[in-house]
């Protein structure tokens, strides 16, 4: 399964480009992750429901980031990429310190829907230049490296929230150079939009990595070529994008971890983030970069559906544990059950994407990712944390974690259904298209 590298990059330069894209996505996950930890002071704040506040939260954010992502991945196919990075970096980071200027419900939804706009661009344009980077064989290490910025971006998110909170804990508001006087969980907002702006420019520095077909062939391709044969093969796709979906919701549900260990525990905000953020930073990429690793040797060891195998045996961990963490005596317990539910979640997204790319042609990996990203977004956003929302309003605020416990089961159990024939059906596309790729 080896093959020619002369037409890509060189090795330094592509891993110079991964990084700075996984810095992006750092930032990008700093930006969405921070909101769930300052739900209280918001809620308080606007007078909102738990429901309420995921759809700000949450669903605001979603609207444009999965809708938008198709087209975006339509541009990222035939422009240049590293433009509509740069100007997708400024747009969400722009809009993170918008949100820290929110007067009303109205400003924090346009504010976080921007957001999503902005992080749109990056999901496309990221695995589309990385897949034209490195040979097959070679990818897995880049993209779990990659996708390794899940776990920091949230773990930064948490310990600068967790600084923040406890310097501002006896502060009603803070005096801030240009932008006047606001309150802590408004400061936070503006402090980690902030870097974001500057790293928008540099994006533009990136040269733009070759494209794997011609010009020709590129331009013949469609949206509507890449679903009519997502269409063709949906139940291979369809497989991957569940265990990823699940994987996402149950990540997005954890938005309300930080008000569930209030509630039940007793924990302020805080507390939790300084946990969770040493949790994020030792475990998340430690285990993507691993799993990172062990996709590329079982690959070079001819099992051709590595990705898929690794994301399976991480939905083995996300199950059990994401049930059993809320319902925990404890938070110290809950919290030594949720290191093994971080390290399913890491496990499978350090390979969902790398999964994909190997069974999907040249000219569809832009508008593929684009797909991946807006249907597991559309999924986790919608319905991990409004799930989580209307079932704490239904069961009542005080069983915050009755309602995390049961949405994993709710979306969790059937998923596993899937495993006995995934597999089957990811070997055989994946062989379809080892040959195709070998005669052109």
């Amino acid at each position: 399964m080896q093959t020619d590298a002369k037409q890509y990059p060189s090795s330094t330069y592509a891993w110079y480009m991964v990084v700075m894209l996984t810095i992006a996505y750092i930032l990008s996950f700093v930006d969405r992750y921070v909101f769930g930890l300052l739900i209280e002071p918001i809620k308080a704040d606007f007078g909102l429901t738990d429901l309420q506040v995921s759809l700000v939260g949450t669903t605001a954010f979603a609207i444009f980031y999965a809708t938008m992502g198709l087209p975006l991945g339509y541009l990222a196919d035939r422009y240049r990429r590293t433009w509509i990075l740069g100007i997708g970096v400024f747009v969400w980071s722009a809009a993170t310190v918008a949100c820290g200027l929110a007067k009303n419900f109205a400003h924090l939804f346009l504010a976080r829907m921007s957001v999503g706009a902005g992080e749109a661009t990056l999901g496309p344009c990221a695995m589309s230049m990385i897949s034209d980077s490195f040979p097959r064989e070679k990818r897995g290490k880049p993209i779990a490296f990659y996708s390794a910025a899940l776990s920091v971006g949230a773990g930064i998110a948490s310990l600068v929230s967790a600084g923040i909170l406890e310097w501002a804990s006896g502060t009603p508001f803070i005096d801030m150079p240009v932008f006047g006087s606001v309150k802590p969980w408004q400061f936070t907002f503006i402090v980690v939009g902030l870097p974001g702006i500057l790293v928008a420019f540099l994006m533009l520095t990136l040269r733009e990595p070759p494209r794997r077909i011609s010009a020709s062939d590129q331009d013949k391709r469609t949206i509507f070529d890449t679903l009519a044969y997502f269409r063709r093969h949906w139940r291979v796709y369809g497989c991957c994008l569940a265990f990823a979906s699940f994987m996402v919701i149950v990540a997005y549900s954890q938005f309300f971890y930080a008000p569930m260990f209030q509630r039940t525990w007793g924990w302020l905000p805080q507390q939790y983030a300084l946990w969770n953020g040493i949790l994020l930073l030792a475990i998340g990429p430690l285990t993507v970069n691993l799993a990172g690793i062990i996709n590329d040797r079982l690959y070079k060891r001819g099992i051709s559906d590595a990705p898929l195998f690794i994301m399976i045996v991480g939905v083995l961990f996300i199950v059990p544990t994401g049930i059993a963490a809320p319902l925990m005596p404890t938070p110290e317990i809950a919290f030594a059950v949720i290191v093994f539910n971080t390290i399913g979640i890491a496990t499978t997204t350090a390979t969902s994407v790398t999964a994909l790319m190997n069974i999907t042609p040249s000219q569809f990996r832009g508008q593929t990712a684009a797909l991946y990203y807006m249907i597991v977004s559309m999924l986790g956003l919608f319905l991990g944390p409004n799930t989580v929302g209307a079932l704490s309003d239904y069961l009542g605020n005080e069983h915050l974690n009755r309602a995390a416990a049961l949405t994993v089961a709710i979306y969790g159990i059937p998923v596993l259904f899937l495993i006995p024939f995934a597999r089957r059906l990811y070997r055989r596309e994946h062989d379809l298209q080892h040959e195709q790729t070998a005669s052109t």
